[in-house]
């Protein structure tokens, strides 16, 4: 287990208050700041209307130097484009792709804007594909072709990255993370509203993890065989019967909604029915029909039609609700789309948006910080400085999640059921 002090050093602010500075303008030591954020933390969690906005960054998870998850945006762009392919088949795009490229359209796919963002390169193919497309010129038709064949390759390459790996090799550490987090998260009272948890994420992380914790979940889909989206399940509820007679129910404790944003590995569009979206069991080997926002510049207007839109109803929803806190982790407010929503729940007085993001973060996350306001709280590590980093997924839910009594019964009826199977197995042979 890592020591308090590899997080040094790391901040906890509200608005323009350092919560880890004392009085006479020292710090904290780790242990206590630690103890002070998950205090404060856990007063937070236990607000009337609770979400969570994980990002790309909690399915990433570096183990001995390798990634044992899904690779964020930067490394993924970096082992696609550092790879030159043998031959225009080839999984990268080949030397004569980049030519054309080059020689048409002045575009370098190995230049520096490019090294760590897809995104960016997806902007310009989409510019040109519309350009090109629209020309009935022999050359330019073949430079058409040549661009779409590379976006197909980048769109593969991320499908690719979110499906192979050590995780889908039997690797459960990112797996075990999910399981920790939503077995802390379930032991929320019951008398306040079930929480939420959006991801920009295509991967089965969550569901595959509250699955093992046999935790119930709502995630828009009802059937069971062929299971479909309808998004009134949304507006459903799990409840136990305690008094048959009376006719008395109690909504199950650890019940969970997870909206998948931007779409997910094993949906697909199947048949023109009312309920068109269906959800498989497991990840779908044809690409035919795969349903995901692609790190494209179409992915806002493509946030518009079903089943985004209605996804990204629910999240606005929910967000603007009276006493309503969203926690962001992994996410670095890159989608305008979402920080669009995020920032209309700012007009609300009593919303809080608590980010965990490397302290020295720019963009969207360094102008948040520049409002000081108190119900933006920012926590997180020198990106550089730090041996651990306090922001990322796996110190957010092991290191300042509280860990509820509940949680530590659970821990230990795991443990002796654990060790009483493993003795009943040992000790079989002498029956």
């Amino acid at each position: 287990m890592a020591n308090d002090k590899d997080f040094e050093p790391f901040s906890f602010w509200k608005g323009a208050q350092d919560e880890l500075r004392k009085k006479d303008g020292t710090t904290l030591d780790a242990t206590l700041a630690i103890e002070t954020i998950r205090g404060q933390l856990g007063d937070a969690l236990n607000a009337r209307n609770l979400s969570f906005l994980f990002g790309s960054g909690c399915s990433s998870l570096r183990v001995g130097g390798e990634e044992v998850g899904i690779p964020t945006m930067g490394p993924m762009a970096a082992s696609f484009l550092g790879t030159v392919g043998a031959d225009d088949n080839a999984p990268h795009v080949s030397a004569t792709e980049r030519e054309t490229l080059k020689q048409w359209l002045g575009l370098d796919i190995g230049a520096e804007r490019f090294a760590n963002n897809l995104e960016r390169l997806m902007e310009a193919l989409y510019g040109a594909r519309f350009v090109f497309d629209q020309t009935q010129e022999p050359n330019p038709k073949t430079v058409a072709v040549v661009v779409d064949r590379v976006i197909d390759k980048v769109t593969k390459h991320v499908l690719d990255s979110c499906t192979t790996g050590a995780f889908a090799q039997g690797d459960d550490s990112v797996l075990a993370l999910y399981q920790t987090f939503y077995q802390k998260l379930q032991f929320r009272d019951r008398s306040l509203p079930r929480p939420w948890v959006f991801t920009t994420n295509y991967d089965l992380f969550n569901e595959r993890a509250m699955d093992r914790r046999g935790i119930p979940y709502c995630n828009g889909f009802s059937g069971v065989i062929e299971r479909r989206f309808n998004p009134a399940m949304f507006r459903y509820s799990l409840a136990e019967q305690l008094d048959i007679s009376s006719r008395k129910w109690s909504a199950v404790d650890s019940f969970i909604y997870l909206g998948k944003l931007h779409g997910s590995v094993n949906w697909i569009e199947d048949g023109e029915t009312l309920f068109p979206i269906r959800e498989l069991a497991d990840v779908p080997t044809s690409p035919e029909g795969r349903l995901l926002i692609y790190p494209t510049p179409a992915k806002q207007s493509a946030s518009f039609v079903s089943p985004y839109a209605d996804l990204f109803r629910e999240f606005q929803t929910q967000v603007v609700r009276d006493q309503s806190v969203l926690v962001t982790c992994g996410y670095s407010f890159g989608d305008q789309h979402i920080n669009n929503i995020i920032f209309q729940a700012l007009t609300i007085p009593n919303f809080r948006l608590i980010i965990f993001a490397a302290e020295d973060s720019g963009g969207v996350i360094k102008q948040l910080r520049e409002l000081g306001d108190p119900r933006i709280w920012h926590i997180g590590s020198d990106s550089m400085l730090s041996m651990r980093s306090a922001h990322y997924f796996d110190a957010f839910v092991e290191t300042f999640m509280p860990e509820l009594p509940g949680t530590r019964i659970e821990s230990a009826v795991e443990k002796v059921l654990h060790d009483l199977l493993a003795k009943e197995t040992g000790g079989s042979g002498g029956d």
